[in-house]
């Protein structure tokens, strides 16, 4: 279950089904983005592919005849109509075309018409139709799926799409569950339901000799766990993305003042980077000791370059430049971005910050915890973005409790000059009357199980302050592969395949609201203990995007559920 090699091995066969020669490569806006993210400019050189072009942008009207052409587009009613137009006036030799999901016989039909000089050679579905992050973790790009806490309707097709083109790509026909109670998850299931209902033929995989159970595909909503996206990450991977953001792999540090030029934009991906595959599950602490091995490394490597003195030192020296070359490309990139990353962490205060962020996740100490929160936020050194993540995350914990003192906070906020409007939004899109499951441990005495594991968990002590909180949907995974009861909480919406005892062998796992890379370390950890497990979401959440995607699923709805807030809300929520 590797989503970057399903994706490798589609580009692969678009290489090489169109045999030797030089081949142009036409493309559109997202699919140009799948395949940057699983191959390098390089590696798309090697097959012989010399051109990219766009066919939703202005392109020449050259004929190169001697070019073949491979065409990698996503089957949209605007796509077809752009291929039509380039099929009726053809500028290459042979059309190759592939389509990155399911198209209608009705658009196949229309092209065929199109293509009056007869120069298509292949027409065919490859199911490659979202981003591969990392190996266990695809996003589809879509920043903001919901206006007034419904589904829009092109981010609801797309999310259909992309995770219809996954379950293919991976060869699973599974049982589909969602979270009960959430009209959102409730929707996209029965989508991709009746998608898999009508291409049977395609879904026609391995049936279960043997008595395994079918694969589990669970539907989830980001609106029972909105604490994950909110906290500040330590890990090398996450850290890097809510404080420089992350975007298709791609890092742009144009905007940061010490950065030399050759590092303005940086490509982060696990595949094409050795170092960073091998460390983006790392904490903090652990990559400046890497880099510091790796530095030392380098300078033994360098001074071996300095001696010389024979025909054979001269040979080893040009055998071993393009590494050396490479290993001090890697060193530079990494000290830079480390760099970076520690001047944000002392300037924003972070190491403090991010202490009671995690406090407040984990422990109920309610008065204790209230007044850290108002020195730290009437602190000037705390940006005031790091000041509305701690009220929003106070607001989240103690929403019921009888003294909780939010709207005291929020007008510290508001002196401060801060987006208090932020805060009775989020309670809205995920306040208790929301969410699900047990994600403060707020725990009854009757529910045994989780009771012992609180216990254990308060007994063992914390490792590290810094990182003692576990995503819900851990919790949830341990359930589903401990062959936990799941009905009442995530019904099945294919019920015929449920009545397996076994817990499922695969699972796949989308989040309608986005993911966030400290789920992707749980799911790694889980894969690392012999589970099998993909995570997707609708995008790929840091602190500050997730917080724009509350405001833009909020905006217009009325609130009904922080009255006491209602001098901090937006006009338009009133």
């Amino acid at each position: 279950m590797n989503l970057i090699s399903g994706i490798k091995l589609y580009i692969e066969k678009m290489c090489s089904e169109s045999g030797p020669g030089m081949k142009i490569i036409l493309l559109d806006k997202e699919t140009t983005s799948i395949i940057s993210m699983a191959f390098s400019q390089s590696d798309m050189l090697q097959r012989e592919v010399y051109l990219f072009e766009r066919l939703d942008s202005g392109r020449s009207n050259e004929r190169l005849k001697y070019l073949k052409c491979i065409v990698f587009i996503r089957p949209t009613k605007q796509n077809i109509q752009l291929l039509a137009n380039e099929l009726r006036n053809p500028k290459y030799s042979a059309y190759y075309i592939y389509f990155s999901n399911i198209i209608p016989r009705t658009d196949i039909k229309y092209l065929a018409e199109c293509d009056e000089s007869e120069s298509v050679r292949e027409v065919k579905e490859l199911y490659a139709d979202y981003l591969c992050v990392n190996p266990n973790l695809f996003s589809l790009s879509i920043p903001n799926c919901m206006a007034n806490l419904n589904w829009l309707p092109d981010a609801l097709n797309r999310s259909m799409q992309g995770i219809t083109a996954v379950l293919l790509s991976l060869k699973l026909n599974p049982v589909i569950r969602y979270r009960a109670g959430s009209q959102a998850a409730q929707l996209l299931a029965k989508l991709i339901y009746e998608q898999i209902t009508k291409e049977s033929s395609l879904f026609d995989f391995r049936s279960n000799m043997d008595g395994a159970a079918p694969p589990l595909l669970l539907v989830l909503d980001r609106r029972d766990d909105p604490v994950t996206p909110l906290l500040h990450q330590w890990t090398y991977q996450a850290m890097v993305h809510e404080l420089l953001h992350i975007k298709n792999n791609r890092l742009d540090l144009s905007n940061r003042p010490n950065v030399p030029k050759d590092f303005k934009e940086l490509v982060l991906s696990g595949d094409q980077d050795e170092f960073y595959g091998n460390n983006m599950y790392a904490n903090y602490g652990e990559i400046g000791s890497t880099i510091k091995q790796l530095m030392e490394e380098f300078q033994r490597k360098a001074n071996d370059h300095k001696k010389v003195e024979s025909i054979s030192d001269m040979k080893n020296f040009i055998e071993s430049y393009p590494q050396f070359k490479k290993m001090s490309g890697t060193v530079q990139k990494h000290l830079c971005v480390i760099g970076e990353l520690s001047a944000l962490s002392n300037k924003r205060n972070l190491f403090e910050v991010s202490e009671l962020e995690q406090e407040i996740a984990c422990k109920a100490e309610h008065s204790a915890q209230l007044q850290r929160i108002k020195k730290l936020i009437a602190d000037e050194r705390v940006s005031i973005d790091d000041a509305l993540k701690l009220v929003a995350l106070y607001a989240l914990r103690y929403e019921r409790h009888a003294n909780c003192d939010t709207s005291g906070l929020l007008q510290i906020i508001k002196t401060r000059g801060g987006r208090a409007a932020i805060v009775p939004s989020l309670i809205e899109y995920a306040g208790t009357h929301v969410r699900q499951g047990d994600l403060f441990n707020m725990v009854r005495i009757t529910d045994a199980v989780k009771l012992t594991r609180n216990l254990i968990k308060g007994l063992k002590g914390v490792e590290n302050v810094f990182t003692q909180h576990t995503p819900l949907l851990k919790e949830t995974l341990e359930d589903v592969f401990k062959g936990r009861e799941l009905d009442p909480l995530f019904p099945a919406i294919n019920s015929e395949l449920v009545p397996f005892r076994r817990p499922p062998q695969e699972v796949v796992v989308f989040i309608i609201g986005g993911a966030t890379y400290e789920e992707a370390l749980a799911v790694h950890q889980l894969n690392n203990a012999g589970y099998k497990v993909i995570l997707g979401g609708t995008t790929i959440h840091n602190s500050q995007s997730f917080i724009q995607e509350v405001m833009a699923s909020t905006s217009g709805i009325q609130f009904k559920h922080t009255k006491s807030m209602i001098k901090y809300c937006s006009t338009d929520n009133i």
